[in-house]
């Protein structure tokens, strides 16, 4: 598939921010044999006196930007056309629990694709005992790596509520799995956790999702949304597998990957500091425009 991605995220400030410096990761990835930016730019109102890109650790292209001057509102604009290809659907070649073990203890890298870097407890996720009693509760002899995390993905949407009022972006994964609600962040967040406790590596991915409007509608500008989703390290042949726990599905062509990381505080689409006081109100817009 080949998509026109925009993306607009917008900050009205009470009081004039200044002195504010923000990392930007909203750029679509290039992936061998899976996705490739054919163009793309970042674009930032007010100019900004400083501006730098550069390659984090986990390979993500991320913008750095400065605004000394006072601003009353900040407007960060993304556009790119990218070209995703159709995953191929292959054989359940994964291993059990056990023998996945044994397989990463044999992983010697310690690079940006190395499956260590997702185990154990990262920046927003530390462990969990009900979220690890709720992962034991579903195995079942013999499973390979690839079921565990399918049946997981599948008990996930089956029994959180999808509601943007319920939960916010500081939500920890113990209180959303209280809840039962939440967004893809929370859907993500919990699976991660879950399969981690389990000794199964597990990170977090950002991008888009295409949304495809309902039979005689037509396509709303802007309603597409930036979304999360789950990398599962399934054993040395199969690799990575990602899996998408809010629509109980395996991403495919219209999941656009935008990051990889441990979790969301790895990969936030915007980051940063700021002199201000008061409140702010925020606008984000996304459309992902298929072409072909």
């Amino acid at each position: 598939m080949l998509y026109d991605l925009s993306l607009h995220m917008g900050y009205v400030y009470d009081v004039p921010a200044s002195g504010a410096r923000h990392v930007i990761r909203v750029l679509p990835l290039s992936l061998p044999d899976r996705q490739r930016l054919i163009a793309g730019a970042v674009t930032v109102t007010p100019n900004a006196e400083e501006k730098t890109t550069f390659i984090d650790f986990f390979g993500q292209q991320a913008t750095s930007v400065f605004l000394r001057a006072p601003h009353e509102r900040l407007d960060i604009r993304m556009h790119a056309r990218v070209s995703v290809e159709t995953p191929a659907i292959t054989a359940d070649l994964s291993p059990t629990l056990e023998v996945l073990r044994e397989e990463l203890a044999g992983v010697l890298s310690v690079d940006a694709t190395s499956p260590h870097h997702l185990t154990g407890p990262s920046p927003r996720l530390r462990d969990d005992p009900q979220i690890a009693a709720y992962a034991r509760e579903g195995l079942k002899p013999g499973q390979t790596v690839r079921e565990i995390a399918a049946a997981l993905c599948r008990r996930i949407h089956k029994d959180f509520k999808y509601d943007p009022e319920a939960t916010t972006v500081d939500t920890t994964p113990g209180e959303a799995f209280k809840l039962k609600s939440g967004v893809c962040q929370d859907f993500s967040h919990v699976m991660i956790v879950a399969l981690r406790s389990l000794g199964i590596p597990a990170g977090y991915v950002s991008g888009f999702l295409r949304t495809i409007p309902p039979p005689g509608k037509e396509r709303l500008e802007g309603a597409d949304a930036m979304h999360a989703w789950v990398r599962v390290w399934c054993g040395e042949t199969t690799g990575y597998v990602e899996l998408d726990p809010t629509n109980d599905i395996t991403a495919g062509s219209d999941h656009i990957v935008v990051a990889y990381g441990r979790d969301y505080a790895d990969i936030a689409p915007v980051i940063g500091v700021l002199k201000t006081y008061g409140t702010h109100q925020t606008v984000q817009s996304v459309d992902v425009v298929p072409l072909k």
